[in-house]
């Protein structure tokens, strides 16, 4: 644990995905730009296997999945699908070693957080696993057990590499509400408590021996939540952020929670501004401010992002989001007043 608390973090990285399907680009772009913090780059565009929620699935124990017109459901065996997901997390693991030679620092690696997860694959019937209880506790340690063998050979490619698990659970507070609508799409599943929800992270965090951050880019992320669950850090669309989030960012920077502020545009259509630095974390001062928190705690207490993955963007846009990531660091570093 005292690792975990005393890991020395970057200034900014990304969160995921990136445009294209080419992986040593990927990672020669990521590895460029982030010097002092990288991360394996996603490359959904090349299809079913390479999204957030198939690549997961090809990470897993014991499970299995194939893609139905419907999204992914649970299989037998492993088939096709599962398959070239696992050949395209290597082809992306060949690249991210290639540009990491003599790397010394964090490593983020990113998979889908068991309630996202559950969420979005199916069952048999075609409902969602998150229906079924027992299904879901199997899930969740079927995740654990696949994420400590994907970590493993984390860290024997980039032996250098501090490495970081980002579980991403953009569905996490619509399981919380009840808000997952059913195949049907006429009835939802009921909420699930928030400790069974807390304990399953608890146990997939676990897996790492590392720092875990939790991302997501929709409103009302459960800040508390995930502390008490063990996250290190917690990835948010700064965008989002309301007046009842304040108490929570402020307990979490008190707590030593790392924060990764998403404050850079996700696409192109939004990227009005990427030339200055300051402009783009100027509310993030403001919040500072407002909270009664020590400017000079700004950079110690972020890592600067885009606000989602990057997957929807022009390749040019991408690696001027990235750059600009660092930018903007390096301006609350400098001046944060």
């Amino acid at each position: 644990m005292s690792e975990k608390n005393e890991f020395r973090w970057g200034p900014a990285t990304g969160v995921g995905s990136m445009p294209g399907g080419d992986a040593r680009e990927a990672a020669k772009t990521v590895t460029g730009t982030f010097e002092e913090f990288v991360h394996l780059a996603e490359l959904p565009a090349r299809g079913p296997g390479a999204d957030m929620i198939g690549r997961t699935i090809g990470l897993l124990v014991e499970m299995y999945a194939h893609v139905e017109p419907s999204g992914w459901r649970i299989s037998d065996r492993p088939g096709r699908d599962t398959r070239r997901a696992r050949s395209w997390l290597g082809e992306d693991l060949d690249a991210l070693e290639e540009f990491t030679q003599g790397y010394e620092g964090p490593l983020k690696v990113q998979a889908v957080g068991p309630w996202t997860l559950a969420a979005a694959l199916e069952l048999r019937g075609g409902e969602a696993l998150l229906g079924d209880p027992g299904a879901c506790r199997d899930l969740a340690g079927s995740l654990a057990e696949g994420l400590r063998d994907h970590l493993a050979e984390v860290r024997r490619r980039v032996p250098g590499g501090r490495v970081v698990l980002q579980l991403d659970e953009p569905s996490l507070t619509a399981v919380l509400r009840g808000q997952i609508r059913t195949a049907s799409g006429y009835r939802t599943y009921r909420a699930v408590d928030r400790q069974v929800v807390e304990s399953a992270l608890r146990d997939v965090m676990a897996a790492a021996d590392g720092p875990v951050v939790v991302h997501s880019c929709a409103p009302d992320v459960p800040f508390a939540l995930l502390r008490r669950a063990g996250a290190q850090g917690i990835s948010f669309d700064f965008g989002l952020l309301t007046e009842r989030d304040e108490e929570s960012i402020g307990e979490a920077v008190e707590a030593g929670t790392k924060l990764f502020a998403g404050v850079v545009p996700p696409t192109d259509d939004a990227s009005a501004g990427l030339s200055v630095g300051a402009d783009i974390v100027k509310g993030v001062r403001t919040l500072w401010r407002r909270l009664g928190l020590n400017p000079g705690t700004l950079a110690e207490s972020l890592v600067i992002t885009p606000t989602c993955g990057l997957a929807g963007a022009s390749p040019a846009y991408a690696r001027a989001a990235l750059a600009h990531c660092v930018r903007a660091a390096k301006s609350l570093a400098d001046n944060p007043e």
